[in-house]
């Protein structure tokens, strides 16, 4: 039997690239664990995005605070 060829992965898209669609088949009646599921992962990455976005302002905000307090004592320095 042959080997197996590898297959060339270069041209792959980077995972945050990629787009997925979902496209629903209406049951009925509803699958509400399925979408009570759904409905948690969604809020829950949410909550996730905007905490990151928070811990992100804080830190430059932080690091703003940082830097306006060092410039002065570097000035006394030179002096």
């Amino acid at each position: 039997m042959a080997p197996k060829r590898k297959r060339d992965r270069s041209n792959r898209i980077p995972r945050e690239e990629r787009r997925f669609t979902v496209r629903g088949i209406r049951r009925d009646p509803p699958d509400i664990r399925k979408l009570s599921r759904a409905l948690i992962g969604l809020a829950m990455a949410e909550a996730e995005r905007e905490a990151q976005a928070e811990r992100a302002a804080r830190q430059a905000q932080s690091e703003q605070v940082t830097s306006g307090e060092q410039e002065p004592s570097g000035g006394d320095r030179d002096a």
